[in-house]
C-alpha cells in the first residue's frame, strides 16, 4: 500500500483527488491539505511514500514545496499549467497530470508510482536487477549490469553503460547511490563512483574499467582499500 497525502489551494482539485484514489486499491490517501505549510509540517510528523501536488499555489507554489521535502518522497504534480512540466520533470517527478485530466490518466500516473514504488523498496534478500532513473522527461528502466561507472557533473550524474550511449540525469551521488545494491558500488572521487565487479585494474591511485581511467581522490583512498582487503 501506498501512503499519500495531496495539497492544492482549490478545495475542488483535492476532492477530485480523493475521489479518484477511491478507486485504486494500492492508494491511501491519508490527508489533504489546501495550505501547503502545513502540509510540510505533517511530513516532518509522518513521512508518507508519495504527494499529489499542485504547482501554481499563492503561498508557496509545488515545485519549491517538493523541494522543502526531506524524505525521499514521490511526486505527482498537478496544474492547469503546461509550462511547468521541465521543471516538474528535472525534480524526478513520477509523473505531470494537466487539469483536468481524467480518471484514465490519473490511473495511469499511479500506476507508474505503484511500479516504481515496488522496485524501490524490494526485499533487502531479493537481488536487485534494476533500477528507474529519470531522464530524457521520461522513467527509464536501467539494468544495473550494464552500468560501468557513474560520473558527476555538477547538477547532474552521467551513467557510462555498456553497449549504449550515457544517460544523463538529474541526480545526486547520494541519491543514485541508495537505489544501488549495498556493497556492490562504490564512491571513489568526488566525481565517480564505480561498480565493483566491472574494476579491471588499479594502479597509481587509478582504476581502469573497460580503458576508461578513473581517478581515485584522496579522501576515497581508504574506502578502496577497505574493499581491496575483502
Amino acid at each position: 500500500m501506498i501512503t499519500a497525502i495531496a495539497i492544492d489551494d482549490e478545495l475542488p482539485a483535492l476532492k477530485v483527488i480523493e475521489v479518484f484514489c477511491s478507486k485504486v486499491d494500492f492508494i491511501d490517501l491519508q490527508k489533504t491539505f489546501n495550505k501547503p505549510n502545513e502540509a510540510l509540517k505533517h511530513l516532518r510528523k509522518f513521512p508518507i511514500d508519495l504527494v499529489f501536488v499542485d504547482i501554481n499555489m499563492p503561498s508557496l507554489n509545488g515545485i519549491d514545496f517538493y523541494k522543502s521535502v526531506e524524505q525521499n518522497t514521490m511526486a505527482i504534480f498537478t496544474t492547469a499549467y503546461s509550462e511547468y512540466a521541465v521543471e516538474g520533470f528535472n525534480l524526478s517527478a513520477v509523473d505531470y497530470l494537466l487539469k483536468p485530466f481524467t480518471f484514465d490518466r490519473f490511473e495511469q500516473a499511479v500506476n507508474k508510482a505503484n511500479e516504481y514504488y515496488y522496485y524501490k523498496n524490494q526485499i533487502s534478500s531479493t537481488k536487485i536487477k534494476y533500477i528507474f532513473i529519470r531522464a530524457d522527461y521520461s522513467l527509464l528502466k536501467l539494468d544495473i549490469s550494464e552500468i560501468l561507472f557513474i560520473e558527476g557533473l555538477d547538477d547532474y550524474l552521467k551513467i557510462h553503460i555498456a553497449n549504449g550511449r550515457p544517460i544523463v540525469t538529474r541526480m545526486t551521488f547520494k541519491s543514485i547511490l541508495e537505489k544501488l545494491p549495498l556493497n556492490e558500488f562504490v564512491r571513489v572521487h568526488r566525481s565517480f563512483a564505480v561498480p565493483v565487479n566491472k574494476m579491471n585494474s588499479i594502479r597509481n591511485k587509478t582504476i581502469t574499467i573497460n580503458n576508461q581511467e578513473i581517478p581515485i581522490g584522496s579522501s576515497y583512498e581508504e574506502t578502496v582499500n577497505k574493499l581491496l582487503k575483502h
